[in-house]
């Protein structure tokens, strides 16, 4: 077969020779082949027929119709499921070989009469202008801390020209963390891009048919930036691609940075962090160049930061308990009846009586859970310990396994209402002393001693008493005289 290498070659010499046979010599094919070629003036390639005519009868064109009705009206319908379908329909007419060859005519039929389908469009984006974020799950990654799985989340901010990104740790999908993650990446970064992007978060964007687009929260940190709020379309996230494009490729690099360190687990939460930010650096590196075009067009930070708490006013109930965000919080029972204000961080809660800060509480996930400090209750439940046998919170009532370990031997020695008793006489020891020596005093009296009460324990914790620890073992010198009679007791029996 001539190819079109050697009649270019043909065209390239018909000006260099004399006769016909000599310039098909030179081109390797026949005066006849060369004669044609040279009277054409087309390459092979040219003159190659399109295959446009079938070479097989359309095995499907009497029951075509029946298929054509089917996807007009479900533009959702696999083939396989529609080529089922036909079999059920024309039983025995149709046989299992016969799927690839209706799968590439339901092919062509889409490609040709189907409808059109959803076109990406590229975005030119100027420098400072825009910056998406979202927050992304990190479970599958399988991190833990000292062994315990971490489980977590990451604010993602990312630069949409540069794609200089960073990260903020954070547990839900709350204001709060939306404001802490977004003021972290901005004062990081050292200016305010014009626009931000994000998805329809609950926390930032009110629910349809609101007449204000934007929660007041959200809208009062955006105001104090100055920069304008923008959300995508409902189950549109390639609307906001660029995060999304950045939240795979970032998890994929943690997950090639933690094959090369070795392992998953961290010390503490503070060295995950600095993992993170290292890793961040290294891929920052690479942008510095488009970077500096970004922070030339970013607008200047304000003297501050915004808050990153919301505020609530609560009622101390008289189970000397509030109600903050579905769950419950104790605070001290001098409240009771008092109104107090609380701060509510991504992370913890404040609560605040006359300008002051009363207490510091973790934050609690989900709904309808409980934070209760014994120390908050502990004088009324001394003064009725009647109330302590069915108390709603009586598991919050053990700050350690020592204290549990404790009031269970109690019961099995005096029964339910005077260990009630005398248990809640050492929970108000450890309240006004000090929890960690009652501790002491009660893993020593649990290892140790035949009975447990409260004047021993008492007289342990105010006597300051150091108990001695439970894993201390004497080991005595050991007799090396039974070796050597071991060993002749050896060379007796091989003689």
């Amino acid at each position: 077969m001539v190819t079109d290498l050697q009649v270019r070659r043909l065209f390239a010499m018909k000006n260099k020779v004399k006769y016909l046979y000599q310039l098909a010599d030179k081109a390797g094919m026949s005066a006849k082949t060369a004669r044609k070629y040279l009277k054409s003036g087309s390459l092979p390639s040219q003159c190659k027929a399109i295959h446009d005519w079938a070479t097989h009868p359309d095995a499907f064109a009497q029951d075509w119709p029946w298929v054509e009705d089917f996807l007009k009206n479900n533009t959702g319908l696999e083939s396989k499921s529609l080529f089922e379908a036909l079999q059920r329909e024309y039983p025995g007419k149709y046989q299992d070989g016969q799927l690839r060859t209706f799968q590439r005519r339901v092919k062509q039929w889409k490609a040709l009469c189907g409808p059109g389908q959803e076109v990406f469009f590229p975005q030119i984006y100027k420098p400072g202008h825009w910056c998406e974020s979202d927050f992304t799950r990190m479970k599958k990654l399988g991190i833990t801390i000292c062994g315990v799985p971490f489980d977590h989340m990451l604010y993602h901010f990312v630069l949409c020209l540069s794609n200089w990104e960073t990260v903020t740790v954070c547990f839900s999908e709350s204001y709060e963390s939306l404001s802490t993650g977004l003021q972290n990446a901005l004062w990081k970064l050292g200016g305010i891009p014009r626009y931000h992007r994000t998805d329809n978060l609950t926390c930032a964007v009110n629910k349809v048919g609101s007449p204000e687009e934007f929660t007041a929260n959200y809208q009062g940190l955006s105001d104090h930036y100055g920069f304008t709020s923008c959300k995508i379309q409902p189950r549109h996230p390639n609307e906001n691609g660029d995060i999304e494009q950045r939240h795979h490729r970032f998890k994929n690099a943690i997950e090639q940075a933690l094959i090369l360190r070795g392992i998953r687990d961290f010390n503490s939460r503070a060295e995950y962090e600095e993992f993170l930010e290292k890793l961040l650096e290294q891929l920052n590196a690479g942008r510095t160049k488009l970077l500096a075009e970004e922070l030339k067009a970013l607008r200047q930070l304000p003297t501050r930061r915004h808050e990153d708490f919301t505020r609530d006013k609560c009622r101390v109930s008289r189970g000397c308990t509030i109600r903050v965000l579905k769950n419950s919080y104790s605070v001290h029972s001098r409240l009771i009846g008092e109104n107090v204000d609380v701060r509510i961080y991504a992370e913890h809660i404040e609560a605040w009586y006359a300008q002051r800060r009363i207490e510091i509480l973790p934050r609690l996930r989900g709904e309808n859970g409980h934070y209760i400090n014994y120390r908050h209750v502990i004088d009324t439940l001394v003064r009725k310990p009647g109330a302590f046998e069915n108390y709603r919170y009586k598991d919050d009532m053990f700050p350690t396994s020592q204290f549990r370990i404790a009031y269970d031997i109690l019961r099995n020695q005096y029964g339910i209402k005077q260990a009630n008793k005398q248990y809640l006489k050492i929970l108000e020891l450890a309240a006004k002393e000090n929890e960690a020596s009652v501790n002491e005093a009660l893993r020593f009296l649990v290892n140790h001693a035949d009975q447990i009460d409260f004047d021993t324990v008492e007289q342990m914790v105010k006597s300051e008493q150091q108990p001695p620890s439970v894993t201390d073992v004497y080991i005595g010198d050991i007799d090396l005289d039974s070796y050597d009679y071991l060993l002749e007791s050896a060379e007796a029996l091989l003689v």
